[in-house]
């Protein structure tokens, strides 16, 4: 354990980030899955597209992953049009 008291806030700060980016992720993917299954409007994929984007620029996510992310919506768009 840490003896250092700017040691023992960087571990709080620590906990606190990695829970709201567990948060924030698992809540985009979700929004993902009940867009890809239906459950969502067609209106629906600009907020999940700048909820991915966010991620990215906070790197949560790598940008790849993003772009793929981004990619397979598209390519879902199309096919149910």
């Amino acid at each position: 354990m840490a003896n250092h008291s700017s040691a023992l806030k960087r571990i709080r700060q620590n906990n606190t980030r990695r829970l709201r980016n567990k948060y924030v992720f698992k809540s985009t993917r979700t929004t993902i899955k009940k867009l890809i299954k239906g459950e969502k409007k067609k209106e629906e994929y600009s907020k999940v597209f700048s909820m991915i984007d966010k991620l990215s620029k906070k790197n949560i996510i790598h940008m790849n992953k993003a772009a793929r992310l981004k990619n397979k919506l598209i390519k879902k768009l199309l096919i149910n049009n």
